[in-house]
């Protein structure tokens, strides 16, 4: 069972593990999701998709009766989206992962948690390790609910693992990107890049783009996903899953404006302007990943050139959809 399948993430996990033969049952209120990330499996023999909210308890207990591993990516993502709406994020965060826990543990089955690298708050201790210390900012600020959210979706999990028995893991993943982003760009910087160059619109970066970010192509970010299901030393234990390649957005503009072939503009915005003055920002994201190396044999693969390219295409490709 894949919650949040039609998602960006979530669609990708689809489609690898059923062509690994599995079959999936995904779960998702399509709030975010979109149908034209699965639309391509609606004959798939081993396809189930049933529209609904991980809030449902009785409606997650059915589906879950029925499966034999979950993962748990429904979720309000994006620092646009929780900063807009942090009480509906924190309610589908929290709420929904207790939920699947809780069908889980009836039936026995184990359950991969998506979780973020905003789980390391504002913490300057990079490269970022998974029992490294978190930072989170003040409770005046919004954006610091989702990194909450997220650590309790963690302790839930790993409470139930201790308490339970109940087999968990948690992937923190590290801006995942590919095909398939949201094309409106709300909640990927990639996104919004790509399709302002494209537009042939002012490139936009916020604050002064000397912050730093890890990129991980959305393959990878499956692969590691996966490899956490399937490998019993993950259980109650976080991995990070991510790319230990770090960029500045202001580097990360420019290549993307390079590859799409533009002149455009690249202008810098207040984060202010952007998010409202309750702001903070962390300045740089950089994961270690020697943890999910060696459990899961996790690397990634492919390069942000390589990724961008076929992020880029595939933009091209569905400017209409």
């Amino acid at each position: 069972m894949v919650t949040g399948g039609a998602g960006f993430i979530g669609s990708h996990l689809v489609d690898a593990l059923l062509e690994a033969g599995h079959t999936v049952s995904v779960l998702d209120d399509l709030s975010v999701g979109r149908p034209q990330n699965f639309v391509h499996h609606l004959t798939h023999p081993n396809f189930h998709f049933v529209e609904g909210s991980v809030l449902d308890s009785a409606l997650v207990t059915q589906l879950v009766a029925q499966v034999d591993g979950i993962y748990h990516l429904a979720a309000v993502v994006g620092v646009k989206y929780v900063v807009d709406d942090p009480m509906r994020g924190m309610l589908v965060n929290v709420r929904g992962t207790e939920t699947i826990l809780e069908a889980a543990c009836k039936r026995g089955c184990k359950v991969v948690i998506a979780s973020s690298s905003e789980t390391y708050g504002k913490s300057t201790q990079v490269p970022f390790a998974e029992e490294d210390m978190t930072v989170i900012g003040p409770t005046s600020v919004p954006r610091w609910s989702y990194a909450i959210s997220k650590l309790l979706d963690e302790h839930l999990a790993f409470a139930f693992y201790r308490q339970e028995g109940l087999p968990t893991t948690a992937v923190r993943y590290f801006n995942a990107y590919g095909p398939r982003l949201d094309p409106r760009g709300y909640g990927s910087v990639i996104a919004r890049f790509i399709n302002q160059a494209l537009d042939g619109k002012a490139m936009t970066v916020y604050g002064d783009g000397q912050q730093t970010r890890s990129f991980t192509f959305v393959k990878d970010t499956v692969r590691g996903t996966i490899a956490a299901m399937e490998t019993p030393e993950s259980n109650g234990k976080a991995l990070n899953i991510g790319n230990p390649r770090e960029i500045t957005i202001n580097e990360l503009a420019e290549q993307i404006r390079q590859a799409v072939k533009t002149d455009t503009a690249i202008v810098h915005v207040p984060y202010a302007q952007a998010y409202g003055v309750d702001f903070e920002d962390t300045p740089r994201r950089l994961p270690d990943i020697s943890r999910a190396t060696r459990l899961l044999g996790f690397r990634a693969t492919i390069a942000l050139e390589e990724g961008l390219r076929q992020t880029i295409l595939w933009f091209k490709e569905h400017r209409d959809d």
